[in-house]
């Protein structure tokens, strides 16, 4: 997922799954990912120079990126409109609000192209 703040070079957006070697016995169901062993889920947000301005750490590794997305305070600041200031033009069109490239798998908001 790629976040443009109009004439800004696009930053980047992913969910990562990270080892959990001392995972607590009682929470190894809920944090059982893809990979073997017990993992937490970052979901982090840098630009082209690799300054992070977004992380997210601590989801269960059972989830998928769109599981994240749902829960991620960044993403839920976007549904509500609490948006960052932004405005380009496209196609000589003005927009008010940054957009993410993204795949299939996101949901419908305007946000996200």
């Amino acid at each position: 997922v790629f976040f443009s703040k109009g004439g800004m070079p696009p930053e980047s957006s992913d969910c990562m799954h990270w080892s959990w070697k001392n995972c607590p016995k009682a929470w190894h169901g809920q944090f059982h990912g893809q990979k073997k062993g017990s993992t937490i889920i970052l979901e982090a947000v840098a630009d082209q120079e690799t300054w992070i301005w977004h992380a997210f750490f601590g989801m269960p590794g059972s989830l998928n990126d769109i599981n994240v997305v749902n829960r991620s305070p960044l993403m839920n600041k976007i549904a509500n409109g609490e948006l960052p200031p932004v405005q380009f033009v496209a196609n000589g069109r003005t927009y008010n609000y940054g957009y993410y490239l993204a795949d299939g798998i996101y949901p419908k908001w305007q946000t996200f192209v």
